[in-house]
């Protein structure tokens, strides 16, 4: 880091210090500077003393105003990425840009290998371990560890008005048409390569027509009596 201001170099090196000297009265969150404490105050109080001159919306931080006026009004992008054309709105997404060209990853999990560029996706990889479920469907309350998952499921069991797109192949109906894409990629798409049953030998150039046909040996094995040879097909 370098700064043409003392002041600014001062303010920096406070961000490696651990003190913490300034603490909120009302929740005991501690802040290195004066000023953040008192823009943390703010979100107890309600006060929003930051008001955009082009709207009527008020922030409890300048921080957030600054990222009002660059979203909705002067649409500015004024943090650029060196490498590519790419240019963003705030500083932490160029930051995490930056990463996709480094392969930087610096958010590790502390119970497995994963390492993530984004502090965000290490918090939603963290639920694959202690399993919470934090999202819950308000109709039928069965609960999800992202929300994204929550959404679909919203769409695929509750959508009334959600458009629905059905295989042409087979019974199959699915509620986005990239979902339809991927389903007729990944089970009716001609294969070079046949598929072999281990159990009879029979060669398939569809996923979907063998998996069909393995299912009449899960038949078969289900349905065989245990005293003798006689296999039933109910």
């Amino acid at each position: 880091f370098t700064s043409v201001k003392l002041s600014s170099l001062r303010r920096h090196l406070k961000t490696h210090s651990d003190k913490k000297p300034h603490v909120c009265h009302l929740c005991s969150k501690a802040f290195r500077r004066a000023a953040l404490l008192h823009s943390h105050v703010n979100t107890h109080t309600g006060n929003k003393p930051h008001k955009c001159s082009e709207c009527d919306t008020a922030f409890v931080t300048l921080g957030e105003l600054s990222r009002h006026r660059r979203y909705k009004h002067t649409l500015e992008k004024p943090f650029k990425c060196t490498i590519c054309e790419y240019s963003s709105v705030e500083a932490s997404k160029l930051r995490r840009h930056v990463r996709s060209h480094t392969g930087e990853r610096p958010y590790p999990c502390d119970l497995c290998s994963y390492a993530s560029k984004d502090a965000c996706k290490l918090k939603r990889h963290m639920l694959t371990h202690t399993g919470e479920k934090r999202y819950e469907c308000y109709v039928c309350q069965a609960r999800f560890t992202q929300s994204g998952t929550m959404k679909i499921h919203m769409l695929q069991k509750h959508g009334e008005n959600a458009p629905k797109y059905q295989c042409p192949h087979c019974s199959t109906f699915l509620s986005r048409k990239s979902d339809l894409g991927v389903h007729l990629r990944n089970l009716h798409s001609y294969l070079e390569e046949a598929v072999k049953c281990r159990d009879c030998g029979a060669a398939f150039h569809e996923r979907y027509a063998f998996l069909q046909h393995r299912k009449t040996h899960r038949d078969e094995e289900r349905l065989k009596c245990a005293q003798c040879s006689c296999t039933c097909s109910q």
